[in-house]
């Protein structure tokens, strides 16, 4: 069992995107293959049941760009430390347990750049502002700031994440390659309840 700071150390490794040739932290790509696979499970899912948890983070339609490659484009030009990947998607299994709702290929890119930059500025000590996030995520300022307000009331201003919080989710991303543990929290259970 590896000890707190390797699997950290682990994470920060960068390996190549088997997308385009990008080098990218070895964290990244774990978080990026677990969303694309939820994504695919919600997504065949939610068509079988009335979503009426429609949010501010929902498209009219879905992207064209991968999970994973927006990611990939995320790190190239937000240049976030890693740990900000890990602290974003902590802020959002926290804001599905809280609303309720299921990432989707027509919430997860607006969820991924809403909650990093929320970590980002509660983390880092340089971050950009909230236009150069927009340009980067592909949405107008206004939706960026409307989003990052709408995430923090949802998490009640509550960003503050322990080390041992940090260290549970690094593990369990050290882990997925081997035995595919990690899930994003609040998968779609179908009932048979009408």
């Amino acid at each position: 069992m590896p000890t707190r700071s390797e699997a950290y150390k682990s994470l920060l490794q960068v390996e190549e995107s088997s997308e385009n040739g990008t080098l990218i932290p070895r964290a990244l790509l774990i978080l990026s293959s677990v969303w694309e696979r939820s994504i695919k499970k919600n997504d065949k899912l939610v068509m079988m049941i009335s979503s009426k948890n429609i949010t501010v983070f929902h498209g009219s339609k879905a992207p064209k760009l991968s999970i994973t490659r927006y990611m990939e484009r995320i790190v190239k030009y937000a240049r976030c430390s890693s740990s900000c990947f890990v602290i974003a998607q902590i802020y959002i299994d926290r804001y599905f347990s809280k609303n309720g709702g299921y990432l989707t290929s027509f919430n997860a890119h607006r969820l991924l750049i809403t909650s990093l930059l929320v970590a980002v500025k509660f983390l880092d000590d340089r971050y950009f502002s909230n236009a150069y996030y927009a340009q980067v995520g592909g949405i107008s300022t206004q939706e960026m700031n409307r989003m990052e307000l709408e995430f923090l009331f949802s998490l009640e201003f509550r960003l503050f994440v322990t080390t041992e919080m940090f260290v549970k989710y690094c593990e369990k991303l050290d882990k997925v390659d081997n035995i595919g543990e990690y899930q994003i929290r609040r998968p779609i259970i179908r009932s048979n309840a009408k």
